[in-house]
């Protein structure tokens, strides 16, 4: 029965078909397997802010952890602190300053860390008074966090991330300028504070388990393909053997 022209071609399409399968099977693999693959970049070498990030709009993955440099000026008053931040293990508060660039963008940068709330705001004081005079900003870029509500029991005004959509609706004079959605933890510490941990940014890559769960789909229809010629030639075999008796059964020398 298999080797009849009619099942030979239909056993060619369906290895045809079940050839199909794997290649769409092994491409959804390699597919998983890449998004796998840490990609090395040079998180340490400092490039200029608006190469790797434009404001007004999300930063792409590669330019989270970035060193940076920018030129502008300290808008002075503007100072937040930031509860609830870890250096080295131990929680603090930060003090985020307002930085303008010297392009007219506005961006949120950690300035410092103190461990608690009577250091940092002495050091915000400080900060307090300042001059218009240009400097260059070096750090470490991060994207925006998101802003949080305050805990049961804390003062309804504490901040414990780094949003720029809650810091713009703080900053003094600020209406519809471009900002920057991230931020810049500062190489240096301002007066009074202690310098950031911010530690060169782990790559995290993780295996695409969806595509796997495809490449184990389409394996399956490869194999059901195989499968479902088999049980056709079967069927035919065996209607072929009960045509077969039904005859014999008719004829007059099967009669008693």
């Amino acid at each position: 029965m298999m080797l009849r022209p009619r099942w030979v071609a239909m056993l060619v399409l369906a290895l045809a078909i079940a050839a199909g399968f794997a290649l769409l099977g092994q491409w959804q693999l390699s597919r998983a397997i890449e998004s796998g693959v840490v990609v090395e970049r040079s998180t340490e070498k400092v490039l200029p802010l608006n190469e790797i990030v434009q404001p007004d709009g999300p930063p792409y993955d590669s330019a989270n952890g970035q060193m940076v440099t920018v030129d502008g000026f300290w808008v002075a008053g503007d100072e937040q602190l930031i509860a609830d931040r870890l250096n080295g293990g131990e929680s603090g508060y930060w003090v985020v300053s307002h930085f303008i660039t010297s392009e007219g963008a506005h961006i949120a940068v950690a300035r410092g860390w103190a461990p608690d709330k009577k250091s940092a705001e002495a050091a915000r004081e400080n900060l307090q008074v300042g001059t218009a005079v240009e400097v260059t900003l070096n750090g470490r870029f991060v994207a925006a966090e998101a802003p949080e509500l305050p805990k049961d029991g804390r003062d309804s005004h504490e901040m414990t991330t780094v949003a720029p959509a809650a810091l713009i609706n703080i900053w003094k004079g600020f209406t519809d300028q471009s900002v920057y959605f991230g931020y810049i933890v500062d190489a240096k510490a301002a007066p009074g504070l202690a310098v950031i941990d911010s530690p060169v940014p782990l790559e995290d890559a993780a295996l695409n388990w969806l595509n796997v769960f495809y490449a184990l789909e389409w394996a399956v229809f490869a194999g059901f393909a195989v499968f479902l010629w088999f049980r056709l030639v079967k069927d035919a075999v065996e209607r072929e053997e009960e045509e077969a008796a039904i005859a014999a059964a008719g004829t007059p020398d099967a009669l008693p």
